[in-house]
């Protein structure tokens, strides 16, 4: 059985260490390191299979971390569990809108943390029973896990593609927010259906002239064209 990596980047050493010997405990191997330029480095090399990644960190920050990774082809489709001391509902929107797939706030349980981390592995990892969807110009292969408007591949991240798929594998059909929290995100994010919206307005821009396929059904949520 192959061991799954998990990248801690965290500048409190506490915190780090901590949050490393629970990801030990539960089998997974762990790489740590508590810069973002180091971060990028081992993300590019070592290529872990997710990302818990401190937002506030000395030189290059979280953020600026997060874009990096999912300008990357090599290293877009790594999940990025966002983990920071802010709680408001922009901080929250920040680090959806640069491809953060979950988001935990300081101070957090480690038992929180490492369900966060089983729930985007279990995610990335589930093999699709349809595997080629498509719907107007857009083509999705969910094995390759590649998205092409046209002739053109888009660069998604984990989460805008697994938003797009959900939405094709249902054409047709209205998908509530909270449906959609659910099916992408794996849980609720109680008071957060807007979330949805954010990662909508950010995949559709990605699109480009493929964008349209996705209609907004007001006070409901959203549906691709049948």
């Amino acid at each position: 059985m192959t061991v799954q990596t998990i990248l801690l980047v965290e500048d409190e050493k506490d915190i780090r260490e901590l949050l490393a010997l629970t990801c030990k405990r539960e089998g997974f191997a762990v790489l740590e390191t508590e810069n973002g330029a180091k971060a990028l480095t081992l993300a590019r090399e070592k290529k872990p299979d997710a990302i818990v990644l401190d937002l506030m960190l000395p030189g290059l920050d979280g953020l600026s971390v997060c874009k990096a990774l999912q300008r990357d082809p090599d290293t877009a489709a790594i999940p990025v569990i966002m983990l920071t001391a802010r709680g408001e509902e922009i901080d929250r929107i920040v680090g959806f809108e640069v491809g953060a797939s979950d988001y935990v706030v300081k101070p957090f349980s480690t038992r929180e943390v490492m369900l966060r981390i089983k729930s985007v592995l279990k995610r990335t990892s589930l093999v699709p029973e349809q595997t080629a969807l498509a719907s107007g110009a857009i083509r999705l292969d969910a094995l390759r896990h590649v998205v092409f408007v046209g002739d053109e591949e888009v660069l998604l991240t984990v989460t805008e593609f697994r938003l797009l798929e959900d939405l094709l594998r249902h054409a047709g059909q209205v998908r509530s927010r909270e449906q959609v929290l659910d099916a992408v995100w794996g849980y609720s994010f109680e008071g957060y259906a807007r979330t949805v919206d954010t990662h909508i307005r950010r995949l559709r821009a990605k699109l480009g002239p493929g964008a349209d396929v996705i209609e907004t059904v007001r006070g409901i949520g959203y549906r691709i064209k049948g």
